[in-house]
């Protein structure tokens, strides 16, 4: 039996290189609004939502603007753009490792649902995954992160000691803390928690496989 029954990963940077593909999107989404973003449109904004992105990049909380650039990024991202997502070196082995070990594995992403499904498809990874929860699959919009793993183990029965989460960044620790699941940080990803980012009780993996042969562990 694996160590952990039930895997929830991040996406975004823990399984998937997107930053091209989304960086591509909101730098057509600006351009096509006739607007000027405050900071870079860099990897260092890829992870948290659509909406608090765009904020981030207008310095703006109008609703209006951020409607018109949010629609503009996902006429761009859900259409094509996506399809420039990559898959890490290693990750399809890993998921194929995990499940083929007896993990059951679910998705709880910042991402929006559409462009999530979309992406697991594209890569033909949608058969290893047996829920995929995302912010905005709920109404009202799930508010956080913590949130959404707490709904997701709650609706899938899943008690806290058979889960661990998988992130790449300090929020998906603390996400993971918030509902006493343990947290590995994937740091092969963009968000790369370093040591002194990591709290004491985290754990890390540089590589998917590493990852696998640690929740694998008896």
């Amino acid at each position: 039996m694996p160590r952990y029954r039930h895997v929830l990963f991040d996406l975004d940077g823990t399984l998937i290189d997107s930053a091209p593909a989304i960086l591509a999107s909101y730098r057509e989404a600006f351009a096509s609004a006739g607007c000027t973003p405050v900071r870079a449109i860099d990897a260092s904004i890829v992870g948290p939502p659509l909406t608090e992105t765009l904020q981030l990049l207008t310095g703006r909380t109008d609703a209006a603007l951020i409607a018109e650039l949010a629609d503009h990024f996902k006429a761009s991202y859900d259409t094509a753009g996506y399809r420039q997502t990559a898959a890490y070196a290693g990750v399809g082995e890993m998921l194929e490792r995990l499940t083929a070990g007896g993990c059951r594995l679910s998705i709880a992403t910042n991402k929006r649902l559409l462009p999530t499904q979309l992406i697991l498809s594209h890569l033909g990874w949608a058969e290893h995954f047996e829920a995929v929860y995302a912010l905005d699959m709920f109404q009202p919009r799930l508010p956080d992160k913590a949130t959404m793993i707490a709904r997701l183990l709650a609706d899938r029965g899943i008690a806290r000691e058979d889960a661990i989460y998988i992130g790449d960044r300090a929020e998906d620790g603390e996400s993971a803390d918030a509902n006493r699941l343990p947290f590995i940080a994937a740091t092969w990803g963009y968000g790369s928690l370093e040591a002194g980012d990591m709290a004491p009780h985290w754990r890390a993996a540089d590589t998917p496989a590493a990852l696998a042969a640690a929740l694998l562990a008896g």
